[in-house]
């Protein structure tokens, strides 16, 4: 920022900087983690000019779902690892074998040994339980995926002691037997490394993390002081928050298994019934007896979760946008796959359901309990306008947002970052189960960026225009003038309320920086693309 105090706003006020990672399978993870690399200063290249490095060690919250989640606690649980460090792993994000095809045929056996373990100390067992050892063998850099690593130990370790490492959140969703979810009437439950449980009216009420599984009335232990440790297990929380691949497990047939691998899955999901293949059970139910007026599972033992991203809030903006966390911004990097072809297949681009979905809880009073979000426009329109590929800020005027909210807090600025190509088609299926590490690295590179704006090379005012984005809160609520800088910065990149809600034509989105010799034409640098050949042929 050219034109402004930075060092006299920081000694005044320190702004909250929050990163919302959505749902969407390897795609969401790996486009996210592309991210998480440009932002992050340890990765070489990164704190120069026209660079986002040290955006990630700003953040005070880190939140995910689903694919997202699998991001998180690959980074989080693995001692706030690098991307970097990640790629270079033996035991890390090795896409090329399907998670479901394992290297040895102890692989089955041994996770239906520790599920079966739960089960024999008392405890509900669901599809979600064997789906969650699964990804814990590759996303969790321990033995066995760490069968004992739990996600309230993160709390524990010196980087969150330290505060080295934002505040993570997953999130999941309440699905009671028989009931079609929606944004508007699904109980959100978030997990952190302190807490679980919901700002819902339906419940509002947490509970510590590392006593789940301990039977409670009320609040209160049932059996005195009989507490349950261990049931926050690290996977079983990736597993839960991305329980919609639950069906993966159900197809075992065309996953490529053969002989007795096959068989031996199949056994291992023997004698479950239907009703458990996409929930996961929290029994018993830490809520039991809380707020039973509202609360919807206050008189069963078992409370069942599924997916984060299935009432359609694919991005987990709901527990950044609550009022006592006092967010000043949020970089909402949406993975979704949202677009369809004129045939009616999924094409795999996010067009902005995800916004409009939080967007429309929050309008509804029963169930927003108070959290405001900013005016989010229709999907047709973010196709038409390109808000879905590139760079966008709403809420700019967070006078105009409480307008009809006297005495409301500011809801938070979101700068939506949606999935885009920039060097590769990124638009990869949710259900594609395994990429070579050239299209894991493709993925990675194409999300840096997407966060970075190309590297630096296609604008000369992004990480400045980040800056204006994390401090515009801050400065509305002072009066404080904007700098002519970040007044061009917002008349760049923030929605300005136009509509354009006629149905888009079918989305097929070009990469903005090509590859190879093209690279070199397209930018005018065919004479030195020229020498080079000569150089190389002589």
């Amino acid at each position: 920022m050219t034109d402004f105090d930075v060092v006299s706003f920081i000694d005044s006020y320190s702004p909250t900087v929050a990163l919302a990672f959505s749902g969407g399978g390897y795609r969401a993870m790996l486009s996210g983690a592309g991210a998480v690399k440009a932002m992050d200063i340890r990765t070489p290249g990164t704190s120069g000019p026209k660079q986002v490095g040290g955006l990630l060690q700003s953040a005070t919250y880190l939140a995910g779902l689903s694919g997202g989640s699998w991001l998180l606690e690959s980074v989080i649980v693995n001692n706030f690892t690098t991307i970097g460090g990640i790629q270079a792993s033996k035991n890390l994000w090795d896409l090329e074998h399907n998670i479901l095809v394992p290297d040895s045929l102890s692989y089955y056996s041994d996770i239906r040994s520790e599920v079966k373990s739960k089960e024999e100390a008392g405890f509900d067992i669901t599809l979600t339980d064997y789906w969650a050892r699964a990804l814990s063998r590759q996303f969790l850099n321990w033995t066995d995926g760490g069968p004992g690593v739990t996600f309230s130990s993160v709390a524990l370790t010196d980087e969150y002691k330290n505060a080295d490492i934002p505040f993570p959140i997953i999130v999941a969703d309440e699905r009671r037997p028989g009931q079609k979810i929606i944004s508007k009437n699904a109980t959100v439950f978030e997990f952190n490394p302190l807490e679980f449980g919901s700002f819902d009216p339906t419940v509002f009420a947490f509970t510590p993390l590392e006593y789940l599984g301990t039977n409670m009335t009320k609040g209160v232990p049932v059996e005195g002081d009989v507490c349950i440790r261990g049931f926050d297990n690290a996977g079983y929380v990736m597993g839960t928050s991305s329980s919609l691949f639950n069906q993966i497990l159900l197809n075992l047939n065309s996953s490529g298994l053969q002989g007795v691998s096959l068989e031996l899955a199949q056994s291992v999901l023997t004698g479950l019934s239907t009703a458990d293949y996409d929930i996961a059970d929290y029994a018993p139910n830490p809520f039991f007896g809380i707020n039973p007026n509202s609360n919807p599972s206050s008189n069963t033992r078992n409370l069942t979760l599924v997916d984060g991203g299935e009432d359609l809030q694919n991005i987990p903006l709901h527990p950044l946008i609550q009022p006592s966390r006092k967010v000043d911004v949020i970089f909402a990097f949406d993975n979704s796959a949202d677009t369809l072809n004129h045939d009616g297949s999924t094409s795999n681009w996010p067009n902005g359901t995800a916004m409009v979905a939080t967007y429309e809880r929050a309008l509804d009073s029963e169930i927003s309990n108070g959290t405001l979000f900013p005016h989010i426009p229709d999907v047709n329109t973010f196709v038409n306008l390109g808000l879905n590929r590139r760079p966008t800020f709403f809420g700019c005027d967070g006078a105009n947002i409480t307008a009809s909210h006297p005495g409301s807090a500011i809801p938070p600025l979101v700068v939506y970052m949606p999935n885009s190509p920039w060097t590769y088609k990124s638009n990869i299926s949710t259900f594609t189960m395994s990429y070579s590490h050239a299209e894991r690295d493709n993925m990675i590179q194409n999300g840096f960026n997407i966060a970075s704006q190309g590297n630096g090379t296609q604008t000369d005012n992004w990480p400045a225009c980040i800056g204006c984005a994390i401090v515009h809160r801050q400065q509305e609520r002072t009066g404080a003038t904007q700098s002519a800088q970040c007044k061009q910065c917002f008349a760049e990149y923030c929605w300005n309320g136009t509509l354009k809600s006629e149905v888009p034509p079918q989305y097929d989105p070009k990469p903005y920086i090509q590859s190879g010799a093209a690279k070199y034409l397209a930018r005018g640098y065919l004479s030195v693309f020229v020498a080079v050949i000569v150089a190389a042929l002589l």
